[in-house]
């Protein structure tokens, strides 16, 4: 909604009137007014031109006026819940955000539009033809506008997901060429099922996308919270059209299905930025497809939240602070240690900091930060884009993934000429990284002398905090978590097997880390230089202070953060028992 001079001049109307009712529906004061009047004797310009020059109201409180001037409802609240997605299937989402109007009820004889501006008389009579109703106006903020139109739409979209999977499989005609590029692509049943499939992982916060054709279907998984699911079964016969249909969305060769192809979809889904991750391998029965979906919020979840705390939080932060160096954090794939990275490196960006990252690929874009994505096509490896960013002059560098040599003492060469890096690496815990790295060919020395930390984490589902319960260990429980006892004061939850609707009856209601910092010590430093293994490392950390992967993950189940089934399944199974030692 733009004010115009028509707007303006409406408030002059009835000046005294119009001063009432600015007083008594915008936050103006008597002394704000009478200023702005003053200098419309002096300039005769128009009032409401004053008082938005003077930020003494918002632009949308002169439309609140007219509003009150004409006998126009004003709502400043709109009751979402109330309007029947039903409303919106004829009016795209684009039409409705672009002229800021949304149906809230329809009856027999009338429709009842909400608008940010009742002079747009171009939308009054489209909505009036598309109902072939009268048109009642109510007029509310752009704001609570555009939310509302977010949501319904949302809702809308949810009832369509399963009423076009059935229209998929039913009206999808698959026996004759399909023009997934034809210019009623909206219309095309193969399109609105990809995009509902799309639309349901976004709604489920799922992190990946699988479909996998078999020899007489094709099964389409989810994983959420690292765990996948199944969600629905097609016909074999409908992979080829909807693997068109993604690849096309990802510009890729449609026509290749004998290699892997890599790609990426951005899409808007209810305002959000979605950023998908496209990879197609050729299977025995077709190409399986997966897509990492990722919303772009352009926000970095501080360490905290991500469920570090105490001495490994206070080490982790006293890092932050150094001015060379080489942190590594270290886990499985999918484990959260890129996020981990840029949780430190948002502590690190600051103005007096220039910080470069190579990545594989550019997850998170953060502002102040500038990012290389490393490409093979062109043989911009990680440690060629290493070499000419440190030409750049680099206060902290990180680079994704430390895979080799090269990139290993490259890393360290620059944590000794005064860089701070940060990097990922692979090894099972933390005293395994010095070991990994004199595998890869590194100097003992070059190790000890540039190393601070290397961080191990795994990431665990929480615990639903609406429906968990209580929950008594048993012997073998005890016995796999290698504990006599249960800590005074603690309390042991599970999951509710029926969950609740706040976690969509799964029991779990998100992530946390778990995780073991080791802080290079003198002694440690020694133990690198006579080339220790990793088992020595630990004991002498221990000894120290260092919280194992183990000893977080008990503290979280005694604190009710997370359950035993899920410390088994996600830490014991791919843990030495000896983790889990008081």
């Amino acid at each position: 909604m733009e004010l115009n001079n028509e707007h303006l001049s409406k408030v002059e109307t009835n000046k005294a009137r119009i001063g009432e009712l600015l007083l008594e529906h915008t936050a103006l004061t008597e002394d704000q007014l009478n200023e702005a009047l003053q200098i419309q004797k002096e300039s005769s310009d128009l009032l409401g031109t004053i008082l938005l020059e003077k930020n003494y109201i918002h632009p949308h409180d002169i439309i609140k006026v007219l509003c009150h001037q004409i006998d126009i409802p004003y709502l400043p609240e709109i009751n979402v819940e109330e309007i029947d997605p039903v409303f919106v299937q004829d009016i795209s989402i684009n039409y409705a955000k672009h002229h800021e109007v949304i149906p809230i009820f329809v009856s027999q004889y009338s429709v009842t539009i909400a608008m940010s501006d009742p002079f747009d008389f171009n939308a009054v009579n489209d909505l009036s033809g598309i109902f072939k109703k009268k048109v009642d106006i109510v007029v509310s903020t752009p704001l609570k506008i555009q939310d509302a139109i977010n949501r319904v739409y949302e809702r809308a979209n949810s009832n369509l997901v399963d009423s076009i999977e059935d229209e998929f499989e039913e009206n999808l005609d698959l026996d004759g060429p399909i023009d997934i590029l034809d210019a009623s692509a909206d219309e095309a049943p193969v399109i609105r099922f990809v995009n509902s499939i799309i639309f349901r992982a976004v709604k489920e916060r799922a992190s990946d996308i699988h479909i996998e054709p078999y020899e007489k279907d094709v099964v389409y998984r989810f994983r959420v919270n690292r765990v996948m699911k199944e969600i629905l079964r097609q016909p074999k016969k409908t992979h080829a059209a909807v693997s068109s249909r993604i690849k096309v969305m990802a510009k890729l060769d449609i026509a290749e299905k004998r290699l892997p192809q890599d790609g990426r979809i951005k899409i808007k889904i209810a305002g959000k930025d979605i950023d998908i991750r496209l990879s197609t391998v050729p299977v025995q029965n077709g190409e399986r497809i997966v897509m990492r979906v990722l919303e772009k919020t352009n926000t970095v979840l501080e360490l905290e939240k991500l469920g570090f705390y105490g001495k490994t939080l206070e080490n982790l932060k006293d890092m932050a602070t150094k001015k060379y160096g080489v942190l590594y954090v270290s886990g499985p794939t999918g484990h959260g240690k890129t996020t981990t990275l840029f949780a430190v490196l948002d502590r690190m960006n600051t103005p007096d900091r220039m910080i470069i990252t190579v990545e594989d690929p550019v997850e998170y874009e953060i502002a102040g930060i500038s990012q290389i994505q490393v490409n093979s096509k062109i043989e911009l490896s990680f440690a060629k884009a290493l070499r000419a960013i440190l030409r750049q002059n680099p206060d902290v560098v990180m680079v994704g993934e430390t895979r080799d040599q090269e990139t290993a003492e490259m890393a360290i060469q620059a944590s000794l000429t005064g860089h701070f890096v940060l990097s990922t690496i692979h090894t099972n815990d933390a005293s395994s990284c010095p070991t990994r790295l004199i595998d890869m060919g590194v100097q003992p020395f070059l190790i000890s002398s540039s190393l601070v930390g290397v961080l191990a984490q795994r990431l665990v589902r929480t615990l639903c905090s609406h429906c968990k319960v209580p929950h008594d260990l048993s012997e073998y429980e005890m016995q796999m978590l290698d504990i006599e006892e249960i800590p005074n004061g603690a309390t042991v939850f599970q999951p509710n097997e029926k969950g609740c609707e706040k976690c969509n009856y799964a029991g779990y209601g998100g992530m946390t880390v778990v995780a073991e910092l080791l802080v290079i010590s003198d002694r440690i430093r020694q133990l690198i230089l006579q080339k220790a293994d990793s088992s020595r490392i630990k004991k002498a950390a221990m000894a120290e202070g260092m919280v194992s992967l183990g000893e977080d993950a008990l503290d979280k189940v005694f604190r009710g953060i997370t359950s035993v089934e899920e410390v088994m399944r996600a830490i014991i199974s791919n843990m030495e028992e000896e983790d889990f030692e008081e």
